[in-house]
């Protein structure tokens, strides 16, 4: 959803008028945010379809939005594409099994279809994590991503991702896809979001409260067993500080928001039980349930510094990084040394960085410099010269170049 809502201000000025088709909010029960719209232009054309109610498909054990939706969205653009000329189809969400009707689309109106793969779709990462670890349902839908995905990728003309990683493990499992056009491109960073959570500031919610005589550090985003090394990490160069330096580091707190999925009140905390196993509970706060995407940027703002973690997984990309670099505050990032997030913020100079490669007194080095700067109140160094390619405006034209690929390729 934030790579399109992100791009719909930009397509028309690189050469293409585009029209959303989407589930109707009544459907969706995730944290709804009502000032998203304020960011799409007027004149971009949304189609809003049903889904069958989650209440009814849910004594089936059928949760999944793009299952409830998947009829509805066949009928929807079915209609559309008999009555107006489209050029090309773009799938980009996590809700993948709705991307199955690119093939079914491409084969009725030959039509041509991309598929941006924002996370990886069938992977085997949980395969040999305990049960505890698992997603709720990973038994089913460890199948089902397994039996549509090749439905999907069969026939697909084009694929936009935010990790090569995920490219490549297609391209090995469907050998129709090595000659497709494909392009890596992470999401995109939009100052228009900051002024309007600024201009809107009295309506969104603080979820810690602003201090003179503590340092508030600040993470919004998930939280997840992948996510522990990071954290680890992290708690324990904290601990250290605290033994070497207490009178530097003995008034922070870390505030970790909306770190689970789960319906509000249900979410299994995955940080603070790292901070308890360390003795650290007093300088640890975690709020599981989700926030909305202005809220989360109020977060930010108010934040003294900001902390990003990254999971173990290599081929993550942490896309939330871009609003934590336009917040301008200090960052700190621990994030795997392959991540393309830990290329990112070496490249813009955007904040420190802690790797898994670092041992505990090197982490410890990289956290001392951060919070001193803070406490110094030094101003932030980003080279936002070298952050202009991950603007939305920039990554945008980037989708662009790769539709025209496309288009010419048929």
């Amino acid at each position: 959803m934030q790579r399109v809502r992100m791009s719909l201000p930009y397509f028309k000025e690189f050469g293409w008028e585009a029209e959303v088709v989407t589930v109707h909010e009544n459907y969706v029960d995730m944290v709804k945010d009502s000032l998203l719209m304020e960011s799409i232009p007027n004149h971009i054309v949304i189609h809003k379809v049903d889904a069958f109610a989650k209440k009814w498909t849910s004594k089936i054990g059928l949760g999944s939005l793009a299952l409830r939706s998947l009829w509805f969205y066949r009928k929807k653009v079915n209609q559309l594409l008999r009555t107006k000329k489209f050029d090309l189809i773009y799938f980009s969400t996590t809700e993948f099994p709705v991307c199955i009707l690119g093939s079914y689309w491409k084969n009725k109106f030959n039509i041509p279809y991309v598929i941006d793969m924002q996370d990886p779709w069938h992977n085997d990462y949980y395969q040999n994590k305990p049960k505890s670890e698992r997603p709720k349902k990973y038994w089913f839908s460890y199948r089902l991503h397994k039996f549509l995905e090749p439905i999907a990728m069969k026939n697909v003309d084009g694929l936009i991702s935010v990790s090569e990683k995920y490219i490549n493990t297609l391209k090995d499992r469907y050998s129709n896809l090595v000659n497709a056009p494909t392009k890596v491109i992470t999401f995109g960073a939009n100052v228009l979001d900051f002024k309007i959570a600024k201009a809107n500031n009295e309506q969104l919610k603080l979820y810690y409260t602003p201090s003179t005589t503590q340092l508030n550090l600040v993470y919004v985003g998930r939280g997840g067993y992948d996510m522990r090394d990071a954290v680890e990490i992290l708690f324990k160069a904290f601990k250290t500080g605290l033994e070497n330096e207490p009178e530097l580091f003995e008034n922070i707190h870390f505030h970790f928001i909306g770190t689970s999925y789960a319906p509000a009140g249900k979410g299994i905390a995955t940080i603070k039980p790292v901070a308890e196993a360390l003795y650290l509970s007093n300088y640890v706060s975690e709020y599981t349930n989700r926030i909305g995407f202005y809220e989360s940027i109020k977060q930010l703002i108010a934040a003294d510094g900001l902390i990003i973690i990254g999971s173990n997984d290599s081929g993550y990309t942490a896309s939330k990084l871009y609003p934590y670099i336009l917040a301008k505050k200090q960052l700190l990032g621990v994030f795997n040394v392959a991540s393309s997030a830990a290329k990112i913020l070496m490249d813009c100079n955007s904040g420190d960085l802690i790797t898994f490669n670092d041992n505990q007194n090197e982490a410890y080095q990289i956290l001392h410099h951060y919070i001193t700067n803070i406490k110094k109140q030094l101003p932030i160094s980003t080279n936002f010269i070298a952050f202009e390619p991950y603007t939305a405006s920039s990554l945008t034209k980037s989708q662009v170049e790769l539709f025209n690929e496309v288009l010419i390729s048929k």
